[in-house]
């Protein structure tokens, strides 16, 4: 390692970087980071702090906004070029029946000294007209900040004859808590020699990969014939509906030469699983690694994931973080690092983080973390651990996983393959928590109800189990989880986790029945 690099980490600015981390409130979800744009090319130390400093402040107003229940505001639609009003218009993009609000071609472009390139906005659609200023200042933010993460290697770029087309997203955080996630497909242009690839970036509320994956098919499709081919086919993918879990909508869209085609896209029933695909955790790592991954979450570690493709590293984040399902990761999630914010690593809450495995040098040696490199060429799968991984689960339970994951070679699609692996991280958590709900006390009506902390661990058999729930306590995620549980009136609860709850307990009565 270069002494330059050994300076960066244990001089002041690890310092200072670390205190103004630790003076930010531990509060709720954080994702990925959205304030500025790439720094030029020779930027120099106070440039650079700057830019930390404003990454930092607004990382702060974030979490205090999500520690004090701030209800996100509703944004607002422009004009466009849509033909309803703009009343409907609103309603329709506020409860999340639009595809997307936006698309934007990303290009790199030369500097005005020609030594590099700069990723630029070279399309968007739809334009946003009628904005006020604030607005404008706060959407030209955004559009910014999507280039970072449409061409998170900064600006060492040279033009290329051949380029493997790869697709990847990110999450997008507002100060004010609003999230939107962006999808990406990088690939070379149509064209004759040496070129740099573009990008097509979707920027939406929803949360749906393999959804957005087929449009940027149909997208890419209509660039090669012409940039004018995209704008029909956008036009009415915006105008349809976004389709119920299960549900099917098709998109008419009209092609030279070909005619009018038919697009369906079809969203999958188990709608909290469509971001994700566990076969690429398992194609990366093994079941054991897996479930060491998943007793470091758990306990909200700092996790860094290490890789050459950006679409591995955002596939394996989101893939993790629904392995808490019912649970949320309430920390930093950026499934793919800018360079530019590499210095992220050095802080000291939970994270989980994408980073490119040429930033490999910058990461290693941050302290209690654990470093997972998912590279195909790997001498190790873990370079740095804490060492205590494979005892944070119960013994019992880890073997109740590792069966119940078995199940999925015979998994014959990614729904069925989503399914089985979710439902086994899922019955680990209905036994060792699933007997929150009675630990809830509910007062007179209308009043919050408090838990029994002590009684619901105590209520735990198994010495193991017990030593577990007693740290899982602890974290943020389930602090989140039964705050939201104290704030609801009483009454059955709903949704899969409490569904398997209550098979999981009649299971036991019907077991406990026969032993008498």
């Amino acid at each position: 390692m270069s002494e330059a690099v050994t300076r960066r980490r244990k001089g002041a600015r690890l310092t200072d970087f670390k205190n103004r981390w630790s003076e930010q409130p531990k509060g709720h979800l954080i994702s990925d980071v959205t304030e500025k744009p790439p720094l030029p090319s020779g930027e120099d130390e106070g440039e650079r702090q700057g830019a930390l400093k404003r990454f930092s402040a607004m990382w702060s107003s974030f979490r205090r906004g999500k520690r004090d229940k701030v209800k996100d505001p509703e944004p607002e639609e422009q004009p466009g070029p849509m033909v309803e009003d703009n009343t409907s218009r609103q309603h329709k993009y506020v409860s999340g029946q639009y595809f997307f609000e936006y698309l934007v071609v990303v290009s790199l472009k030369k500097t005005k000294d020609g030594s590099s390139y700069e990723p630029q906005i070279t399309y968007q659609f739809p334009k946003k007209d009628g904005m006020a200023r604030y607005q404008k200042e706060e959407e030209e933010k955004t559009l910014k900040a999507i280039t970072l993460f449409c061409f998170p290697e900064g600006i060492n770029w040279a033009p290329l004859t051949e380029y493997h087309s790869e697709t990847f997203s990110f999450v997008l955080t507002e100060i004010d808590g609003s999230r939107r996630n962006g999808y990406c497909r990088r690939l070379l242009p149509g064209g004759k020699g040496a070129r740099p690839p573009e990008a097509y970036c979707i920027i939406s509320s929803l949360a749906c990969f393999g959804l957005f994956s087929k449009i940027f098919d149909e997208v890419e499709k209509r660039r090669q014939i012409s940039m004018a081919m995209i704008y029909p086919f956008m036009q009415k993918l915006r105008e349809a509906s976004f389709p119920a879990p299960g549900n099917t909508v098709e998109i008419k869209s009209f092609i030279p030469e070909s005619g009018t085609e038919i697009i369906s896209l079809t969203r999958p029933l188990d709608s909290w699983l469509e971001h994700v695909n566990f076969g690429v955790l398992f194609g990366c790592l093994t079941d054991e690694e897996v479930l060491l991954v998943f007793a470091s979450a758990v306990l909200e570690r700092r996790i860094v994931f290490i890789a050459d493709e950006l679409g591995t590293l955002s596939q394996i984040i989101h893939a993790v973080a629904a392995l808490l399902y019912p649970f949320t990761w309430q920390h930093t999630l950026i499934s793919i690092v800018p360079e530019i914010l590499i210095d992220v690593v050095m802080a000291p809450t939970p994270y989980l983080l994408g980073v490119q495995k040429h930033l490999l040098d910058l990461v290693i040696d941050q302290g209690d973390l654990l470093v997972v490199d998912l590279s195909e060429d790997k001498k190790q799968t873990f370079i740095e651990s804490i060492g205590d991984e494979s005892s944070i689960l119960p013994p019992k339970l880890q073997a109740e996983i590792m069966e119940a994951l078995s199940k999925r070679q015979k998994a014959s699609t990614v729904e069925e393959l989503n399914r089985v692996v979710s439902e086994a991280f899922l019955h680990f958590f209905v036994r060792t928590v699933g007997h929150y709900a009675p630990y809830v006390k509910y007062g007179h009506s209308g009043e919050p109800g408090v838990f029994a902390k002590r009684s619901f661990y105590k209520a735990i058999e198994s010495k193991t189990t017990r030593h577990f729930v007693k740290k899982f306590l602890q974290t943020q995620m389930f602090d989140l989880f039964i705050q939201e549980v104290e704030q609801q009136q009483r009454g059955p609860q709903q949704g899969i986790f409490h569904k398997k709850i209550a098979e999981y307990q009649e299971k036991k009565k019907r077991e406990k029945a026969r032993k008498h």
